[in-house]
């Protein structure tokens, strides 16, 4: 334990920066037109603006991050933000598709320096706020998730996609430098090499029931907010709201702010109630679409409902990642950024599932069947969490 707590100072720092980093990944996301139109991506290829940046990211989780337990952190932090930065230097300039599809690639890989932070936050921390400082710095990239949608819009409606590629490489860069001079020096304990250091990934994976049961409920929460994010700006400008790029991103605005629900999430896992608060945290997923399923009205009503649910969907997500977080950071300094890395890689496959799905069913099934799938999603986390409290209430009573 560290005899002297992180201070507010450096948790707003770390935020900001997790922030500012995750954002580069989800620029293209409202961003996939033009994009297209201006590379001569094909309307079947498009996809793959937002694709090869995930499959960046998850590599990026599974093949870097883990080199937190191994390499100086702050080194590390700042190597990876200056090839993110460079790559969306790249993706600024691109003019043709596989240079933007190369740099996407690119920014996913090393935007995973956000990963390397948050581990790092925790070890900065005393064991007894852990738990919020984790919360605070979650919600730091939580909001850098809600705000990249809404901030790229309007700022490409305003000059150019370029623009914001451009743009976010200066912020990315001035992270790295800041990150750079404020940040202590950080040499894990371990000296294995990197070939070890892989293969304990699987090892960690089967051994560690907390890490299996986390991500598969975050698995199934982030699922369902990819699905969300992917369908409800294709309602949003349909023919019963008939929402501009503008009117989009504001409402995107709005539902940020259940990223709330991090501190608090991180308050109640400090104090024991993990358990409780999952299950709360996954009934407000499931809540989220539940509301616009089962509360029809005129438009302004349907919109009215469909903001509250966003709300409601983004705390259940913010609190279930907190809780999550700070479950497998308790499980020892030594393994943290592989738990972390291997925590991510997991719910993001369950978010491409469901970004994927999303698609799928709006297209096939409408909006109420979209809206199943979703509930679907946290449903199956639920039924999963339920498993656990059984266990629980049998262990207390046998004790």
């Amino acid at each position: 334990m560290n005899n002297k707590d992180i201070s507010p100072g450096m948790v707003t720092l770390l935020a900001t920066a997790t922030g500012l980093i995750v954002a580069s990944l989800y620029y293209a996301q409202t961003l996939v037109g033009p994009i297209s139109a201006s590379t001569g991506l094909s309307p079947a290829a498009a996809g793959l603006v937002v694709t090869l940046t995930q499959i960046g990211y998850t590599l990026g989780l599974l093949f870097i991050v883990p080199l937190g337990d191994l390499l100086e952190n702050r080194r590390l932090i700042f190597t990876g933000l200056l090839f993110t930065s460079a790559m969306l230097v790249l993706a600024a300039v691109s003019s043709s598709a596989w240079m933007f599809l190369t740099a996407a690639l690119g920014i996913g890989l090393g935007s995973v320096a956000a990963q390397v932070i948050v581990p790092f936050a925790a070890h900065l921390s005393q064991e007894a706020t852990r738990g919020v400082t984790v919360g605070k710095v979650v919600s730091g990239l939580l909001l850098g998730i809600m705000l990249s949608r809404p901030a790229a819009s309007l700022v490409a409606d305003a000059t150019s996609w370029h623009v914001v590629f451009a743009g976010a490489a200066v912020l990315v860069l001035i992270v790295a430098f800041v990150l750079r001079a404020k940040l202590p020096v950080r040499m894990p304990n371990h000296h294995i090499g990197y070939p070890k250091l892989m293969g304990s990934l699987w090892h960690l994976f089967r051994q560690t029931p907390v890490l299996r049961r986390r991500a598969a409920y975050h698995a199934g929460l982030f699922g369902s907010f990819s699905l969300f994010w992917t369908v409800t700006p294709l309602m949003l400008s349909g023919p019963q709201f008939h929402l501009s790029q503008t009117g989009i991103a504001i409402f995107a605005l709005v539902g940020m702010a259940g990223a709330i629900a991090s501190p608090i999430a991180g308050k109640l896992a400090d104090q024991g109630h993990t358990l409780i608060a999952t299950a709360a945290a996954l009934a407000l997923g499931v809540i989220g679409f539940a509301l616009p399923l089962l509360v029809p009205g005129s438009r302004e009503v349907a919109l009215a409902v469909l903001v509250v649910a966003s709300i409601v969907l983004d705390m259940g997500v913010a609190a279930n990642l907190v809780l999550g977080q700070r479950a497998i950071f308790s499980l020892g300094a030594e393994v943290r950024s592989r738990l972390n890395g291997v925590y991510f890689a997991l719910f993001f496959a369950g978010g491409a599932a469901g970004s994927a799905l999303g698609g799928w069913v709006y297209a096939t099934h409408g909006w109420h069947g979209a809206l199943l799938a979703g509930m679907a999603f946290n449903g199956a986390a639920l039924l999963y969490w339920v498993t656990e409290y059984l266990g629980h209430t049998s262990q207390h009573k046998a004790a």
